[in-house]
């Protein structure tokens, strides 16, 4: 930076010259040749709940299921809800028509498990079986009427969003997302009381 000030000793003007060099970019790199032996998966479980209760699918498997699966690469998460919503039951959801709740943290032997627990506020159609997809048999449920059998990943969501169900599942850490429009509540919470 730079003061020039005016040749004239009674002109009081006086410019400020700023010289900037632009940064060269920062660069990444793995730490080895090859990419890590794979020891986790990350996919999502989406409450959709209305006056009709909560739906569920069963799955060839056995287990009742929210609709979910895993997250394709370079996809955001509401994204991956959206396209697990219409691939497993037809209906159609908007991005910002999904809120996202938080992650839950478990582990399946060596893998390491995190579901990102999602509701969905509105949808159009009516769930039904999709062509090529393991899970069907779509139906509402009252939160008091839960079916046995859940899904792990499915229990842990639920349990994320009403902490009260009479769910058991095996332990999970919870991490809520904070929401900057709610910063004293946690968004579970805001939840049950805004679509309870």
């Amino acid at each position: 930076m730079e003061t020039l000030a005016a040749p004239e000793d009674d002109n009081p003007v006086a410019c400020t010259l700023f010289q900037v060099r632009r940064r060269s970019r920062v660069t990444s790199r793995q730490r080895g040749g090859s990419p890590p032996e794979p020891h986790g998966v990350v996919g999502i479980g989406a409450i959709l709940y209305g006056p009709r209760g909560l739906l569920l699918g069963l799955h060839h498997r056995m287990t009742r299921e929210l609709p979910g699966g895993s997250i394709e690469p370079g996809e955001s998460l509401q994204h991956a809800v959206v396209r697990e919503v219409a691939e497993e039951t037809g209906c159609a959801v908007r991005e910002e028509d999904v809120i996202l709740l938080g992650t839950i943290v478990d582990r399946v032997g060596p893998i390491v498990r995190v579901t990102v627990a999602a509701v969905v506020t509105a949808w159009d159609g009516e769930p039904t079986d999709q062509d090529n997809e393991p899970i069907g048999n779509w139906r509402w449920y009252q939160l008091d009427q839960l079916p046995d059998g859940l899904f792990i990943p499915s229990a842990q969501v639920l349990t994320a969003w009403r902490p009260g169900l009479p769910i058991e599942h095996p332990p999970a850490h919870y991490t809520p997302f904070s929401h900057p429009s709610e910063p004293n509540a946690s968004t579970s919470e805001a939840l049950r009381d805004r679509y309870a």
